[in-house]
């Protein structure tokens, strides 16, 4: 289904019956693109364990969409390039440069 396989920006949500983990995970990462995915369950350590098998930049279990600036939000495959917001971005646009100063006499560099 289009509504399955592509990114659609919009208030939709996919909701779809399975028999078994590997199956979800199989459909669920079964596309090119990777932005994000939700886990809605009762299960936590069931969330984690599928979480942890999304191929997608930003993973929600049972919230969707709650993205604060604090956090790197990106996709991945076809679903962009990068990280947006976080720590993460400021290394992207930054270089690291280290410098050391003696504020005491030097009596010989050698």
């Amino acid at each position: 289904m289009t509504c399955v396989k592509e990114e659609i920006f919009g208030p939709v949500m996919s909701v779809l019956s399975f028999e078994s983990e590997e199956e979800v995970l199989l459909r669920a990462n079964d596309t090119d693109l990777g932005l994000a995915a939700g886990v809605f369950t009762s299960d936590v350590k069931r969330a984690h364990r599928v979480v942890e098998h999304l191929k997608a930049g930003s993973c929600f279990i049972n919230n969707y969409n709650i993205t604060p600036v604090e956090v790197p939000f990106g996709g991945f495959k076809m679903s962009g390039i990068g990280r947006e917001n976080g720590q993460v971005t400021i290394e992207h646009y930054s270089q690291l440069k280290s410098v050391y100063v003696e504020m005491g006499d030097v009596d010989s560099l050698f």
